[in-house]
């Protein structure tokens, strides 16, 4: 087939003119051609060319936009922003932290947040799991990217370093100090390999019981991986025996100056044992380790017993072992620290079968001879998180350390991780297949449309090329790859003729393909950059001055919206800091809390009478001081939430919400958001989406001095936000709100029409005499005016 000669002008060629320059270039730079039909045969080549180039550079613009938009509007922010930059790095090992638990045995722990510890300095009513994080440990000065392995230290009577203090905690006594040492993943402390990141042993102190920890430095930094810091006391020493199977050896060190200055003491055994522990048990020393060396070891499924007549050695193997190698998720890998309760030997071994570190299993050993050993696993009982990435240790726990108090109680550190090992290569796998999916499908679309002519331009291919020497033309016959390459050539443009053939754009078919494939297309590009830059995809909580904490979430709804309730409470139950979700039921039936699909409790409080006064009733079975007021008919995402709870958490005594409005008109009319952002200020926060104290609130709300507002709030059946945030202004002489932009947020009730304000106008007519009766009553709001972005952490903009 014969090709359209195109003539340009010597000063023409438009947009394709540098099409044609590099296609004549690449032929001999600016001669001549000696046929017209080869030149025409460039040139048309250089306009079908120009003509895809346009189409690949307008399908970049607009598919880079929808994923711009997309990460603007759907992806939260890294919750670690602000972070030393060095430390809370994405890591492919994961976000290990730690959290402490409770209880009268060690299979009755509960976490932190049960037994309602309150730390004012900390701005965390209550403190929440977990208690060490990068986070925490970053902004100590120590950055790293994870902490794991925790090994805890109870000291009843240190005084030397540090003095011992007498503490009353959760009307317990306890005497002196809890330490643990712990496995940070950073950068070494060593100048010579300070670039390296690795694994080093830090130390944190507590006085309190668990509840608050100080980090002290780093005890242990060598060349190599060390893990578990497996601590304990022998003849008045402190030792540490650490995984260091790196280095082919386990060794122990001993306590110079606890806890920072250790000395080696003595290498036990020449294996490269890993996750390795000693306990004394029936006039022995026990040592158990894995060895996954050895020619048919089963990685994480392998376990072996040493035994001796003094820590130090010498150790002999037990008579069967490995007394595991098996599958890896059976538990035969240690996670921690044996222990003993009711006379019986516990074992405690990670479960790595649907990922490394997938759980911990607990075993009661019921034999322990040189000859013989058996144990039975038991079951578990501490609370298994069901959050998913949104919970700290939603994914994953592999190591729990759980001892006994002098007071009796038990407390532990268990080690989590909210995502799976490998989960940043994994998304950047499946983000990179989306990609390439959507370059397949852009020329999938540009075929069907005629922008893209062929696969293969016929100049890329060997039997295109006009001229050859007699030394190519001989070396070519032979060439089987040349052949193969020519053949795939062809049969890929012929494929691509056949297409457009069978699949046209201007019938219905060919539309709905169209359509169907550009569809495709946006959503493989949007799950891309989900992969690529959304990180795990965990909306996680904000830190503040070391602590985590939770809140109460409360609505007020009623039958005709049951519907609208189920969905929220299945979203919102999910957000990492919500303890629990309080109902007010205001009329109608009211359901059970089994018939939501709930990660928290849900409890249904039944009112007497509809008002919506009782959004705000004193309610003494609230165990949180932060109480967030949110409508049911309001969808936002967990990390707008959380963003609004830390900078309540900076600002308890006063209203932290998502609605700003501006009241600065006389007279005094009620307008939306708009005329807030008009003037760049705002003096009112609407309740239906704001944290408020729990009690300073509420009992300001059912005051006496409120007694006559809460009347006109049930005669207008309006206005009880407006009427909390006079009450609040009335009773500080200083700012009492603060704003927080959501991503977005989405009204569900304009979606069935059972919107309580469904006319606007009227219900701004009504709030509008609110704002003129509260005025009289309690003073104005004018003079109140926050602006807009006047806060560092930018959320206020």
């Amino acid at each position: 087939m014969g090709s359209i000669p195109i003539v340009s002008s010597a000063g023409g060629g438009g947009g394709v003119g540098w099409w044609r320059w590099f296609w004549h270039s690449s032929n001999g730079g600016g001669k001549s051609s000696n046929s017209t039909s080869k030149n025409g045969s460039h040139n048309n080549e250089a306009c079908v060319l120009s003509s895809a180039f346009a189409y690949f550079l307008f399908s970049f613009v607009v598919l880079g936009s929808i994923g711009n938009l997309y990460a603007r509007l759907m992806l939260t922010p890294n919750a670690r922003t602000g972070i030393t930059a060095l430390g809370c790095q994405e890591d492919n090992e994961g976000s290990w932290a730690i959290g402490v638990f409770y209880g009268d045995s060690p299979f009755s722990l509960k976490p932190i947040e049960a037994m309602n510890v309150w730390k004012d300095k900390t701005a965390a009513w209550p403190v929440a799991n977990p208690v060490i994080t990068c986070a925490s440990v970053s902004d100590a000065g120590f950055p790293s990217n994870f902490v794991a392995d925790p090994f805890l230290y109870a000291q009843a009577d240190y005084c030397d370093r540090f003095p011992c203090m007498k503490r009353k905690l959760n009307q317990q006594i306890f005497f002196g100090s809890l330490w643990f040492l712990v496995k940070y993943f950073t950068y070494s402390m060593k100048p010579k390999i300070q670039s390296q990141c690795k694994v080093i042993f830090g130390v944190a102190r507590s006085i309190d019981k668990g509840a608050t920890w100080q980090q002290l430095g780093i005890a242990l930094d060598e060349d190599w991986h060390l893990s578990y810091p497996y601590v304990f006391e022998y003849n008045g020493n402190i030792y540490m025996m650490p995984e260091g199977s790196a280095k082919g050896d386990l060794r122990l060190y001993r306590a110079t100056d606890f806890p920072l200055k250790w000395i080696l003491h003595k290498v036990i055994m020449r294996k490269p044992l890993v996750d390795s522990f000693m306990i004394p048990h029936e006039g022995k020393f026990w040592l158990f380790g894995s060895d996954h060396t050895g020619i048919g070891t089963k990685k994480n499924g392998q376990l072996q017993i040493w035994h001796s007549s003094s820590p130090l050695g010498p150790w002999k193997p037990h008579k069967k072992n490995p007394i595991y190698n098996t599958d890896k998720s059976m538990g035969a890998r240690n996670g921690g620290r044996p222990f003993v309760y009711n006379g019986n030997l516990y074992r405690i071994g990670q479960d790595c079968g649907q990922t490394y570190g997938h759980r911990i299993r607990v075993f009661r050993v019921e034999v322990l001879t040189a000859e013989e050993f058996k144990e039975v696993e038991v079951p578990f009982l501490a609370e298994e998180p069901v959050k998913g990435r949104n919970a700290w240790n939603g994914a994953r726990n592999h190591h729990l350390d759980v001892q006994q108090l002098s007071s009796g109680q038990w407390i532990a550190v268990l080690d989590g991780d909210r995502v799976p090992s490998g989960d940043a290569v994994h998304r950047f796998i499946l983000g990179s297949a989306s990609v390439f999916a959507v370059a397949g499908l852009v020329i999938l679309v540009g075929l069907l449309l005629g922008a893209v002519k062929c696969l293969v331009p016929l100049s890329w291919c060997p039997h295109s090329m006009e001229k050859r020497s007699d030394t190519f033309l001989a070396w070519e016959r032979p060439n089987l790859l040349s052949s193969k390459l020519r053949l795939f050539c062809s049969r890929l443009n012929r494929a691509s003729s056949i297409l457009r053939a069978r699949i046209r754009p201007n019938t219905c078919t060919g539309t709905f393909v169209l359509l169907v494939t550009i569809l495709v297309a946006v959503a493989l590009m949007c799950t891309g950059v989900k992969y690529i830059y959304g990180g795990s995809g965990a909306e996680e909580p904000y830190l503040l001055d070391g602590h985590y904490s939770q809140f109460t979430l409360l609505t007020m709804t009623y039958d005709a919206r049951l519907w609208n309730l189920k969905m929220y409470i299945k979203h919102y139950s999910r957000c990492s800091s919500v303890r629990e979700i309080v109902v007010v039921w205001n009329k109608g039936i009211p359901p059970q809390p089994g018939d939501f699909d709930s990660a928290v409790p849900v409890r249904i409080r039944v009112e007497k009478n509809n008002s919506l006064n009782n959004r705000f009733r004193v309610d003494p079975l609230i165990k949180t001081r932060a109480v967030l007021e949110l409508d049911d008919d309001i969808m936002m995402t967990c990390d707008d939430i959380e963003r609004g709870f830390k900078v309540w958490r900076g600002h308890p005594d006063r209203i932290v919400g998502f609605y700003p409005r501006l009241i600065n008109s006389s007279p005094l009319k009620y307008r939306g958001e708009k005329h807030a952002r008009k003037h760049n200020g705002y003096n009112m926060i609407l309740t239906g989406a704001a944290f408020v104290d729990a009690t300073v609130a509420f009992e300001r709300y059912w005051s006496a001095e409120a007694e006559a507002g809460r009347a006109l709030v049930d005669s207008y059946f309006n206005c009880e936000d407006v009427l909390m945030n006079y009450l609040y202004a009335n009773a500080s002489s200083s700012s009492v709100v603060e704003y927080v932009k959501p991503a977005w947020a989405v009204d569900t009730s304009k979606l069935s029409g059972v919107a309580i304000s469904r006319n606007t106008q009227a219900h701004y007519g009504v709030r509008s005499n609110c704002l003129t009766k509260f005025a009289g009553m309690y003073g104005g709001l004018t003079h109140r005016k926050a602006e807009f972005s006047s806060r560092k952490d930018g959320w206020d903009v």
